[in-house]
């Protein structure tokens, strides 16, 4: 009994303090609700489970989920071609170069450079260089017909069948260019009606110059005259369809179909120079 109250008989050892547990190796010792917060300081910013979703971002990186793309709960990036863009069958219609020329340089580039003069006046009027050049040709074009040149005896006849035959043309190349407009869009032709008029008037008219110069001397039936109005007429149709082409954006096939009531009339011209 004495054992027992002096204390013997119990565990005289000091009170050992409690060691924390070491965690097994991989293992955070952290509190519970502090492993999310570390969880989330650890993980890149492409890996957070928060924020953007997976079909964000910069498309050049490497996604960590790619190779469980295409599964169920897995989005993959894609790209869906525009059939109307760069890459489609529409090519958009080429821009006039440079700026607009002068009434010198457009008669000349008519004849020299015409596919580039006719881009480039696609977008402009001519109603200065057609008027006055198509007028200019009607004064002359009543010298160039043998029965019109009999009929104008009188100086006071010739001076009124010459101006009534200007002004007839200047008309006459209004109204057959404006049917040349209005068949050129039709067939699809984009371009607007004052260039394809004004130039039409130019084409017709600087192209059977050369006939009537040598038919005012010559007269209309002559062979050297016919000769010359057929390779002017062949060569107005080229210069017709290149214009009607570039003003209308349109295949030659259907720009020379657009221009063939007025290469019809200006057949008829060199027929008319035979009567």
């Amino acid at each position: 009994m004495a054992g027992f109250r002096n204390g013997r008989g119990r565990d005289n050892r000091p009170p050992q303090q409690h060691r924390p547990q070491q965690a097994p190796y991989g293992y955070d010792t952290a509190p519970p609700q502090a492993y999310p917060q570390q969880q989330w300081q650890q993980q890149p910013p492409q890996q957070q489970p928060y924020g953007e979703p997976e079909y964000f971002g910069d498309p050049h990186a490497q996604h960590p989920h790619a190779a469980t793309a295409n599964n169920p709960g897995h989005t993959q990036m894609f790209s869906v071609d525009d059939p109307y863009g760069p890459q489609g069958g529409y090519q958009a219609p080429p821009a006039p170069v440079g700026p607009r020329l002068g009434w010198k340089a457009l008669l000349s580039g008519i004849v020299l450079r015409p596919a580039d003069t006719f881009l480039r006046m696609r977008d402009h009027a001519v109603w200065g260089p057609a008027l006055t050049v198509t007028f200019l040709y009607g004064l002359l074009a009543l010298f160039g017909f043998d029965q019109a040149r009999e009929e104008t005896a009188t100086l006071g006849t010739t001076l009124s069948y010459v101006l009534m035959t200007g002004v007839g043309f200047v008309v006459g190349g209004l109204i057959f260019g404006a049917v040349t407009h209005t068949l050129a869009r039709q067939l699809g032709g984009d371009g607007a009606w004052q260039p394809t008029v004004g130039l039409s008037m130019l084409i017709m008219t600087l192209t059977d110059a050369p006939r009537l110069l040598f038919a005012v001397f010559l007269g209309g039936g002559n062979g050297l005259v016919q000769v010359i109005g057929w390779a002017t007429w062949l060569a107005a149709g080229v210069l017709f369809t290149l214009m009607v082409s570039r003003s209308h954006d349109l295949p030659w096939p259907k720009a020379l179909g657009a221009s063939a009531i007025q290469l019809a009339v200006l057949l008829s011209l060199i027929k008319l120079g035979t009567l």
